[in-house]
């Protein structure tokens, strides 16, 4: 009766507009058409690299930047958006932990949605809050036709216990993986590499067997006497008792009875004679590869050709993170500021400094190395290292030695005699009043 209602249930909720992915899912699974094991995170290989994608963007510090008359920026602190998307998106979530999560989510459906909520205060302030959607409740539907509302757009359908919740997409901030055909769906590598995620599932279980039998293997039993099939289940199952060690508790562990003119033949099952370790790894290698996770750091250290820490994060950061970047900062500024902010040089922008900062020796000698090149001034360079500014650092240092092009060989004025000591006296002169104006 239960199997009849189940199918019942699922096929009307099939044929219901409202239907959702888990009920479309229950169903598929009911008829034996999807895979029903669920435990893609059970998977070593898979669940680190989820680990390494979103709490690396959890450790990028969130800015909002203004453009400035100067070709710089300044970090904007003192607008209302900088402290909702850099410190506290809402009440219940840091900073650290909303974009880790949403990371994590956009990683294991392919999408991770985030809702825009906005409300006027009594002060008439507006205030933001961004609460993360399931991604497993959310549908995208691009209404056309106008059959949500007047206007032609992509709207998010959110399903819940309560109901379901139709909102435009300027509403949502939206992030996909780079898998996509259509530009607005994003596909996850789960579903991409199932049956090798699927497979190691299988190798681990088969391993976690292995242990439970004492790597004891299958066996064939041999006995001369003839016994019906009710006998002969019942005699196997006494003697696999003693095999899988249910009888340890009676301090029986390595002893199987075995009758006489019965013979237990094990048949032997080596991982090494069937290559386990090597197909494995290999398949470990595919889905670090899927989602752009070098070997290191997943533990496989036998082809690592980096010659620093740094050298490494900075592969890292190029061949895999500068997308995801890239893709949040697009969607965050273009959904958060108002086309007039943005006209007016806002943006938001990851400080991704934090993955890629030296040790304490280097970046004291690349800072150095700036100041004294007219790149930083001395009060910049101390930023970096979170000390407080001096009085005069806000000017450009450098090396006496570097001047304008134009000026070459003033420095020799005095070996020249005649006209030509004349013409550098007068050019040193000159040098030392445009430098006198500009102090």
């Amino acid at each position: 009766m239960k199997i009849i209602d189940s199918f019942k249930k699922s096929l009307k909720a099939l044929m219901t507009r409202s239907t959702n992915k888990d009920q479309l899912s229950a169903l598929l699974n009911f008829l034996g058409l999807q895979d029903t094991d669920k435990s893609e995170l059970s998977e070593a290989t898979y669940f680190a690299c989820l680990k390494v994608l979103s709490e690396t963007l959890g450790k990028l510090p969130l800015k909002l930047l203004k453009h400035n008359e100067n070709n710089g920026v300044t970090v904007c602190r003192r607008h209302p958006l900088y402290r909702v998307l850099n410190e506290r998106p809402n009440k219940f979530m840091t900073s650290t932990t909303f974009w880790s999560t949403i990371e994590y989510n956009r990683n294991h459906y392919g999408n991770a949605y985030a809702l825009i909520n906005t409300k006027k205060k009594k002060n008439n302030k507006i205030e933001t809050n961004l609460w993360i959607l399931p991604s497993d409740k959310v549908e995208i539907w691009y209404d056309d036709a106008k059959i949500l509302k007047d206007v032609p757009d992509i709207y998010y359908r959110y399903t819940c216990s309560s109901g379901t919740y139709t909102f435009g997409s300027e509403e949502i901030l939206h992030f996909k993986t780079s898998s996509t055909f259509d530009g607005i769906t994003g596909i996850s590598v789960r579903e991409r590499l199932k049956s090798t995620i699927v497979g190691n599932n299988k190798a681990q279980k088969l391993v976690n067997q292995m242990y439970d039998n004492g790597f004891t293997a299958k066996a064939v039993i041999q006995y001369t006497s003839s016994m019906s099939d009710d006998n002969a289940k019942e005699f196997v199952k006494g003697i696999e008792k003693f095999a899988t060690g249910k009888y340890t508790d009676e301090e029986i562990k390595n002893i199987i009875p075995i009758p006489l003119g019965a013979t237990l033949t094990p048949l032997n099952i080596k991982l090494a004679d069937n290559q386990f370790i090597e197909v494995k790894k290999y398949s470990a290698l595919q889905i670090a590869s899927a989602f752009g996770i070098k070997p290191y750091q997943i533990g496989d250290y036998d082809k690592s050709s980096y010659s620093s820490a740094e050298a490494q994060q900075l592969s890292f950061y190029i061949d895999t993170m500068l997308y995801i970047i890239k893709q949040y900062e697009e969607e965050i500024s273009y959904k958060m500021l108002s086309n007039e902010e943005v006209s007016e040089g806002y943006h938001f922008k990851f400080n991704v400094g934090v993955m890629l900062r030296m040790n304490q020796k280097e970046q004291i000698e690349t800072l150095s190395k700036g100041v004294s090149n007219f790149i930083y001034t001395p009060n910049e360079a101390r930023s970096f290292l979170d000390l407080e500014a001096k009085d005069g650092g806000d000017r450009l240092l450098g090396n006496g030695a570097s001047i304008p092009v134009e000026y070459t060989g003033a420095q020799y004025i005095n070996n020249f005699e005649g006209e030509e000591g004349k013409l550098y006296k007068w050019i040193q002169k000159t040098v030392e009043k445009i430098l006198e104006k500009a102090s």
